[in-house]
């Protein structure tokens, strides 16, 4: 199965980044990490900072799933939203943190409605967990 990985921003920080809420580990190391632990899986990776530039890549299509971690743009990107609204593949949205255990305006995802489930709050492994996920269907 061909597995689109989507970071949004400020997830190109991932290692060095807040590291007591979203661990010491790069997205580049843990990506090397998942390709090896699924193999039978083509994983493609993109990350952006700019919304335009995740909606034109989700636009491409090319993927026969997708495993998205939005960001900050989780929490107000009606656009991106919209855009998952019209992608037909299985979708699952990730959160390193758990973002109910945060600020308010974290609580809230606007993406959540147009994607087949959630996790949220396992670290890095959600990523695995999403993979899994997609294996079960």
């Amino acid at each position: 199965m061909k597995i689109l990985i989507l970071n949004g921003p400020n997830l190109n920080l991932l290692g060095t980044r807040e590291p007591d809420v979203y661990g010491n580990v790069s997205m580049e190391d843990y990506l090397k990490e998942l390709k090896q632990n699924f193999a039978h899986h083509e994983l493609q990776y993109f990350q952006s900072n700019v919304e335009g530039e995740i909606i034109n890549r989700l636009q491409k299509n090319n993927f026969e799933a997708l495993i998205i971690n939005p960001g900050a743009f989780t929490h107000y990107s009606y656009a991106i939203a919209d855009c998952l609204k019209n992608i037909s593949v299985t979708k699952v949205e990730v959160h390193i943190s758990n973002i109910y255990k945060r600020e308010e305006f974290r609580q809230k995802s606007v993406t959540a409605v147009n994607v087949d489930g959630i996790i949220s709050g396992f670290g890095m492994k959600g990523y695995s967990l999403a993979i899994l996920s997609l294996d079960l269907n």
